[in-house]
């Protein structure tokens, strides 16, 4: 008597396995990256500027690397003790954005220090908007990922190789799905039943 036996195999319990294996990981990279891209544009949704500490002045509130969440808010409300990101004034000679706390207001004119500087910063200005950007939290170290991206090579290699991977990943994955197996054609062969013969999985 010849039984044919439509019990898996190991190796293809293993395969089964392995595919599982690679979707779940497949998956949990995904899931990861869309929660970290959620992370950080929600806040951007709902108003939120986000600035990035490239400098030592406030150590000790924001290291560097940290990222800094502002709200927008009328210039009348601030405040001395206030934290705010600005571009200082031309005499400065200082040409890029500075995130420094509001020491002291004299009717228009504002003066600030950084946190972990000796000395107040050496100018006053104005702010001329109705609206200023105002510290409200950060996120320490997470502005080193910001600062690597803006390179592109950086960008290629942290960004678009593993995508390339994942993507070249999922279409093997669904060519190996939509193609039957080697095995599987063979044990249709042995199973099909020849013309005349009975339809049965056992002869005898």
């Amino acid at each position: 008597m010849t039984i044919i036996s439509t019990t898996p195999t190991a190796s293809h319990k293993s395969r089964t396995r392995g595919s599982r294996l690679r979707g779940l990981v497949v998956n949990l990279g995904l899931g990861l990256a869309f929660l970290a891209a959620i992370a950080f544009l929600l806040p951007s949704l709902m108003g939120f500027q986000r600035y990035v500490i490239m400098g030592g002045s406030m150590e000790g509130t924001y290291d560097l690397g940290s990222v800094v969440f502002e709200e927008v808010v009328p210039t009348s409300e601030l405040k001395v003790g206030d934290v705010i990101t600005y571009v200082p004034p031309a005499e400065s000679g200082i040409t890029t954005l500075v995130t420094h706390r509001i020491v002291d207001i004299d009717g228009d004119f504002y003066r600030t220090q950084g946190d972990a500087n000796p000395g107040v910063d050496p100018w006053t200005f104005q702010l001329t908007a109705e609206t200023q950007p105002r510290a409200v939290a950060h996120v320490p170290y997470v502005g080193f990922a910001f600062m690597a991206l803006a390179d592109r090579g950086t960008r290629m290699a942290v960004i678009g190789i593993p995508a390339a991977l994942i993507a070249l990943w999922s279409l093997a994955e669904l060519a190996r799905a939509v193609r039957p197996s080697r095995r599987d054609d063979e044990q249709d062969e042995i199973a099909a039943p020849a013309p005349g013969a009975p339809r049965s999985l056992a002869l005898v």
